[in-house]
């Protein structure tokens, strides 16, 4: 890898992994984050923090982004002390966030217009996939750009694709997420009622994470569900970005999605009923609270909000 000033903005859980990774491989790396305090993991190996995101772009030949939303990239990149008040030389930015298709493409454009050079590349794997470097990472741009920043999203990333243009990357882990999410809703719908028919929990989650219905989805949520663990996972209000990904793409091109179509309705549900700040896996309450029980081990009938 070559060790061209980096620069990383976004320290949560996912950013603060990956930007650790790029510094532990020799990368001279600048970050900024709202949070006042540097990582520890980052200190100790020497990293810079700035006071602003110009303050980062001044140094850099690279940047990547990693924050919630495309509301939060658009004020990095052009708000107050954002990262064009920082630059006058053409720079290339990865936007690792995940957002709307039709938000990278304006993103993209305005930067353009700036003399910047914005790419999009969401990510796609939980914290620990974030920390291993073994992230998904699906890049949305040129050719020239993706050949850029490919050896620094290989230190971050074990299967590193270029999906396409600009938003391609975005619509990739729409479409990825999309089926994970359907995966999740059948197995929330179908526990319940396994169980009321009289299957023990632990044994039908012994199946469900080995035999063909196995995927990473079962094997991840089904025993968070009888453990009654719904937190620590990306939220369901926070995920609803895929599934408006997809339904502008079906709308766009005059498709209809019954399958999808069913699982937004859960979703939507689950939310709708106060779940919204919970994990994916909350959908099961809503079949729960249909046959007054609770899928867990050692079972209850008692129904909990937990």
């Amino acid at each position: 890898m070559h060790t061209r000033p980096i620069g990383f903005i976004g320290l949560g859980r996912m950013g603060s992994a990956m930007a650790r990774n790029l510094a532990a491989a020799g990368a001279p790396l600048t970050v900024f984050d709202i949070q006042p305090d540097l990582p520890t993991a980052l200190a100790d190996l020497g990293v810079t923090k700035a006071a602003t995101p110009g303050e980062v772009a001044a140094g850099v030949e690279l940047l990547f982004l990693c924050v919630p939303s495309e509301v939060e990239s658009e004020t990095v990149l052009f708000g107050e002390h954002g990262v064009v008040s920082g630059t006058t030389a053409p720079l290339p930015i990865v936007d690792t966030t995940t957002m709307n298709r039709g938000a990278a493409i304006r993103l993209a454009e305005r930067a353009a217009a700036t003399g910047l050079s914005y790419s999009d590349c969401p990510v796609s794997g939980k914290p620990f996939r974030a920390i291993d470097g073994t992230l998904t990472m699906m890049f949305g741009g040129t050719e020239a750009a993706f050949r850029d920043a490919k050896p620094y999203l290989d230190v971050m990333g074990e299967f590193v694709v270029h999906c396409g243009g600009l938003g391609s990357g975005q619509l990739m882990k729409a479409i990825n997420n999309i089926i994970y999410d359907v995966n999740i809703a059948a197995l929330c719908e179908v526990m319940p009622l396994a169980v009321k028919a009289g299957l023990e929990p632990g044994t039908l989650a012994d199946v469900l994470t080995s035999g063909s219905a196995r995927s990473f989805a079962s094997e991840y949520f089904v025993p968070r569900i009888l453990k009654r663990e719904f937190d620590g996972d990306f939220s369901l209000r926070a995920a609803f970005k895929d599934i408006v990904n997809v339904q502008e793409v079906a709308a766009e091109h005059g498709v209809s999605l019954p399958v999808v179509e069913a699982m937004v309705k859960t979703y939507q549900t689950t939310i709708d009923r106060g779940f919204g700040d919970q994990a994916k896996s909350a959908m099961v309450k809503i079949y729960e609270e249909r046959l007054g029980l609770t899928v867990s081990s050692p079972p209850t009938s008692d129904v909990t909000d937990s």
